[in-house]
């Protein structure tokens, strides 16, 4: 696998990442920050934040595979909240847990996030782009 994913002694443990991605496979896929819309163009989950996460943790899979890898591979994730407040956590959490059991797997790498004040369209309430390294 191209992708080592750490959490190193000095820093903390965090239980939803890991502060490290060590990569050394040879083909790197960077996926464009994805919204939750359905392959139509339809916005999934209006109004509801673990809805639309679990949404786009599905497309990031759908483009991983198209290029060949999976969310075992992800380097490292970026999420952009509208309005962002630590009240948003649980739900966004739900949606990643809800999304990993879809995908069978286990989505800890490296994540940042930053809070917006508003995305491509006002239904969208995340979006996160992805960064790959495929053997």
């Amino acid at each position: 696998m191209a992708i080592t994913l750490k959490n190193p002694d000095g820093l903390p443990k965090i239980d939803v990442y890991r502060q490290v991605a060590v990569a050394s496979g040879s083909k790197l896929v960077f996926i464009a920050g994805q919204v939750a819309w359905d392959a139509d163009g339809v916005t999934v989950g209006e109004g509801d934040l673990a809805a639309q996460v679990e949404q786009c943790y599905l497309n990031i899979a759908a483009a991983l595979a198209e290029a060949g890898g999976s969310f075992d591979e992800v380097a490292k994730l970026t999420f952009y909240v509208v309005d962002w407040t630590a009240d948003k956590m649980s739900p966004l959490l739900e949606g990643v847990t809800r999304a990993a059991e879809k995908l069978g797997v286990t989505p800890t790498p490296p994540t940042t996030l930053i809070g917006v004040a508003a995305l491509d369209v006002p239904e969208h309430l995340v979006e996160i782009e992805a960064t790959a390294v495929l053997d």
